[in-house]
């Protein structure tokens, strides 16, 4: 049996499901940010921040926005004042409800963000690793940047980035994803991103 994977601009009614899957992935970490929070970083950048279903269900979701290299949103408060000018997109959360990762599904949303940065211009994104996820970024191209662990983020946060590579103008379709598709890496409910 299969699902048709669609990616897709956060809507007003996705909220509840976003919140309970942030939540399941970060309360544990205690990085859980909140609604406000959530929803002022996807309304910072609209265009970067996606839904993910699978069928006729929510199953995951992605916020990227705006930050200057070396920059992050803090986990306090919601996004304040207008995005500022970047050519680094900063990948703030990608999450996969738990029930459906190890099917590639992270990977498909990755890509997603990748082409969305490189028609958008963007010459980098990055991320904040938690929850010891640097490894798994790492074989996603990410590179750990040197210095303290980014503020806010836990003790073992790791600042990391990547370029986007060269532009190409390859669309994201509908794909179909089979239910038990075995997976080669962890689809980590955790960048915070």
């Amino acid at each position: 049996m299969s699902d048709v994977v669609r990616i897709r601009r956060i809507a007003d009614a996705d909220w509840p499901g976003i919140v309970e899957l942030e939540s399941r992935a970060y309360a544990p970490l205690g990085l859980s940010e909140g609604r406000e929070a959530l929803e002022s970083r996807a309304d910072a950048s609209p265009g970067t921040c996606f839904a993910l279903d699978l069928g006729a269900r929510l199953a995951g979701y992605l916020l990227a926005l705006p930050y200057p290299e070396s920059a992050y949103p803090e986990l306090n408060g919601p996004e304040r004042g207008p995005t500022p000018a970047s050519r680094n997109l900063h990948l703030h959360d990608i999450v996969v409800a738990e029930h459906l990762r190890h099917r590639g599904l992270a990977r498909h949303l990755l890509r997603h963000l990748m082409a969305t940065a490189r028609a958008h211009a963007y010459e980098q994104i990055s991320l904040v690793a938690v929850g010891g996820s640097e490894t798994f970024w790492s074989g996603r191209g990410f590179t750990a940047h040197p210095g303290p662990p980014p503020a806010g983020y836990g003790p073992t946060a790791v600042y990391m980035s990547r370029t986007t590579g060269p532009s190409t103008k390859r669309t994201t379709r509908p794909v179909t994803v089979p239910a038990q598709e075995p997976e080669k890496w962890a689809d980590a409910g955790a960048p915070r991103a």
